[in-house]
């Protein structure tokens, strides 16, 4: 029998029997290799999730890889047995914001798998195909399951615009920052400083191509060109801007608590600082994830520290809110 998990309301779960829904017009199913557990599964299942931003009851999972394994009419049959991952946007396609390629911005309102929609936390998952994205036939199929968070770091390092032998920062040492400082690594910058709260990143900061690791509380250089933050803590916003030099780029992807330190108005005039802000990841920033996924340039696989059967969900979802800095990526196998 193959399972689903369905979260019926915060802090309720059962698994259920899956019966997967046959692909109507323009869709795919898939066969769901693996789906990754992130900190906002864990909101979804104790509730505090914006509302608006979640609908019960409601199976999780919008970090997944699989398999094609049945299209719809008006889908190209040549996707069946393709490797791919999926945009969890539902986007409407025919606003103004989806016109510019901007589909997290979609003027529709909110819908996006795992979430409003059924998501990956099941034996297969049925999606507009529009929404895929084709992977190498000889991908490893479970490092592609983290990229829907490379997605949204590559959409960071697209505003950022970083050039080679510029000099570039990462506020954060979570799976996303990890990922930027894998992207960065790509555009050859002179220098790549890490900074966290934790030693213990230093080692796989550098394996990815940090050249200098710092914690927040060490002294910090104020000369870099282009920062991206991930980190999402009160601060982190503050941290990241005194790193840039006048004039220098700030990326901001993390969220943090209501109430965090804002960044001084003044401060951003006068150094004239660039400031952009990433929710998600639209077509072009997946579109390049794969691309540089499919040249080796990305190396996912050390970030997963745990995959267990889609049955032990409940410990799944304590592992990642246990604080434990020995967790990292959780994976669910189907």
């Amino acid at each position: 029998m193959s399972t689903a998990v369905v979260i019926e309301a915060p802090g309720e779960h059962r698994l259920v029997e899956h019966s997967p829904r046959p692909p109507a017009a323009g869709e795919a199913q898939v066969r769901v290799h693996a789906v990754g557990i992130c900190g906002s599964d864990r909101e979804v299942y104790q509730g505090n999730r914006p509302e608006g931003y979640v609908r019960y009851p409601l199976t999780p999972g919008h970090e997944w890889s699989g398999t094609v394994t049945e299209v719809g009419p008006g889908v190209p049959a040549s996707l069946v047995g393709r490797k791919v991952v999926g945009e969890g946007f539902r986007n409407c396609q025919v606003c103004d914001r989806c016109h510019a390629g901007e589909t997290t911005l979609c003027s529709a309102g909110y819908e996006e798998t795992g979430f409003t929609q059924p998501g990956a936390m099941a034996a297969t998952l049925t999606l507009p195909a529009r929404l895929l994205h084709v992977l190498p036939d000889d991908c490893d199929l479970t490092a592609a399951a983290l990229l829907e968070p490379a997605a949204c770091i590559a959409a960071a390092a697209i505003k950022a615009n970083a050039l080679p032998g510029e000099r570039v920062a990462v506020v954060g040492t979570g799976t996303l920052g990890m990922f930027a400082v894998q992207f960065l690594k790509a555009g050859s910058p002179s220098e790549l400083l890490v900074v966290g709260t934790r030693n213990d990143r230093e080692q796989l900061s550098r394996q990815y191509g940090a050249t200098d690791f710092r914690t927040k509380d060490q002294e910090l250089p104020d000369d870099f060109d282009v920062v991206i933050e991930t980190a999402g803590s009160a601060d982190a916003a503050r941290t990241s801007a005194a790193l840039l030099r006048r004039g220098g780029r700030l990326v901001l992807t993390g969220i943090p608590a209501p109430g965090a330190d804002g960044l001084d108005p003044t401060d951003l005039v006068v150094r004239q600082l660039e400031v952009h802000t990433v929710f998600g990841a639209p077509p072009d920033a997946w579109a390049h994830t794969v691309r540089v996924f499919g040249a080796g340039l990305l190396d996912p696989v050390p970030l997963v520290t745990h995959e267990l059967p889609l049955t032990e969900f409940s410990q799944a979802i304590e592992l990642v809110g246990a604080g434990d800095p020995k967790v990292g990526k959780v994976l669910l196998r189907p």
